[in-house]
């Protein structure tokens, strides 16, 4: 028995292109919509079994609210996402958001509809690869970008890092030279070059950048860590 279907994606010929292989295989598509953004308002008032939803970007924020207000307005809806790989991240956002499961656009249209009817069936639809692949990088993730305070921690050598919290306590160029034991010239000097790399135009700026990124923290005890220089 078929299955009352709505397409909805931003690539209407993609849309189109779906719901027709969809009406061949004896499923009755009642829309093939585009754009998603205001594709909930349709699925709402027309109240279709299932409802293929496509996203070029299943990790953006805000991406799936089509599908909370479709679940809030008709819970009984099965919402079947259709993206590319998605990382885990996106996965569980889908799901969270409310959708009954998750394909690949390159599926081949027999995993499209094996999907469908588990969706309907009030099954939740994952292909297992996705499955694996999500499971497999949460228990091996991959390297994250560094932060903005690793990022300009990496900038300043250990001497300079030294000489930045000395400043975030408040020390003035005499202190930061007698705790370091180097003349105030170049006290004076580390300083400017701390400046110039943080892209910051007073100490104060660079106290407020540390603190806020988390440099300071970041930065561990660095007293004492390099030899005096003059």
């Amino acid at each position: 028995m078929g299955v009352r279907l709505m397409v909805v994606d931003d690539h209407r010929l993609l849309a189109e292109a779906l719901a027709s292989a969809l009406k061949l295989r004896g499923h009755r598509v009642l829309a093939a919509a585009a754009p998603v953004a205001g594709a909930a308002d349709l699925v709402i008032s027309r109240a279709p079994e299932v409802c293929l939803l496509g996203t070029a970007a299943p990790a953006d924020p805000g991406i799936f609210d089509p599908v909370v207000k479709i679940k809030r307005e008709r819970p009984q809806v099965a919402v079947l996402v259709l993206g590319p790989v998605p990382s885990p991240r996106g996965i569980a956002a889908a799901f969270a958001a409310g959708a009954s499961g998750y394909v690949r656009h390159d599926e081949r249209i027999e995993g499209v509809e094996r999907a469908i009817m588990k969706a309907r069936a009030g099954e939740a639809a994952v292909a297992p690869q996705l499955l694996q692949g999500a499971f497999g990088e949460l228990l091996n993730p991959a390297v994250q970008p560094d932060d903005e305070g690793q990022r300009l921690l990496r900038m300043l050598t250990p001497r300079e890092v030294e000489v930045l919290v000395r400043v975030a306590e408040g020390e003035d160029t005499r202190l930061i030279a007698a705790g370091m034991g180097i003349a105030p010239s170049t006290a004076r000097t580390h300083v400017q070059r701390v400046l110039m790399k943080l892209g910051v135009g007073s100490r104060l700026e660079a106290a407020a950048l540390a603190a806020r990124t988390g440099l300071l923290d970041r930065a561990g005890p660095v007293r004492g860590t390099a030899p005096s220089e003059e």
